[in-house]
């Protein structure tokens, strides 16, 4: 009913959505009202010749404009699409693509950490908080985080998929830079994010820092 709505071009009656299907009318509308509650749908009343008419109008409905994406497990095609545009518009003429790419995913999760991040006591983030707030802001992002060791985390999704195996060196790298931008903003000097290709994960995984020499 959705789709044939979107392509009538105008209010749909009920009883037209219902026969679009082929169900009945009744059944139409509770999904109808359904779909509004969602917010993909607006409802009205049709009143075509703009003349007061005795009785109620007939129920219509319309598409909202939400857009709509359902992914399992979850992509996140968008994400690196803004942050290859962001290389477009700030490539320096010293810089090549890839590096206008990597850069750019770095501030990407630069921001995002930043966002999220909150002021801890005594001014360190140790290396088990530090995994638990970015498994909690990876979640988000359809990463699927799995905690292998109260100190290690694993990424069980790539968001870029199957994108990443068109060009795993260019995706895979700006995954990492975009993640190790992230536990930059975030504080969390005490982990990094590091390149680990495993059949089944992420190509990332997160870890304790190792200590300067």
């Amino acid at each position: 009913m959705y789709a044939f709505i979107r392509a009538a071009n105008r209010p749909v009656t009920r009883d037209e959505a219902a026969a679009s299907v082929g169900i009945s009318r009744k059944l139409a509308a509770f999904h109808l009202d359904k779909l509004v509650a969602a917010g993909l749908l607006r409802a009205g009343y049709a009143n075509p010749s703009g003349v007061r008419r005795v009785g109620r109008a007939p129920k219509v409905y319309e598409p909202s404009g939400m857009d709509v994406q359902v992914s399992v497990p979850q992509r996140e095609h968008g994400l690196l699409a803004g942050i290859l545009l962001d290389a477009v518009r700030t490539q320096s003429a010293g810089e090549s693509g890839e590096q206008a790419a990597l850069r750019a995913a770095a501030e990407r999760g630069r921001t995002l950490g930043e966002a999220e991040s909150r002021p801890v006591r005594g001014g360190r983030l140790g290396a088990e908080r530090a995994l638990t707030r970015a498994a909690d802001v990876l979640a988000r992002h359809g990463f699927e985080p799995e905690r292998e060791s109260p100190a290690r985390l694993r990424l069980r999704n790539c968001p870029f998929h199957p994108l990443a195996a068109d060009d795993p060196d260019l995706v895979c790298g700006v995954n990492h830079a975009f993640l190790s931008g992230m536990v930059d903003g975030l504080g969390a000097s005490s982990v990094q994010a590091t390149l680990a290709p495993h059949d089944g994960y992420c190509c990332v995984e997160f870890g304790p820092r190792a200590p300067a020499p």
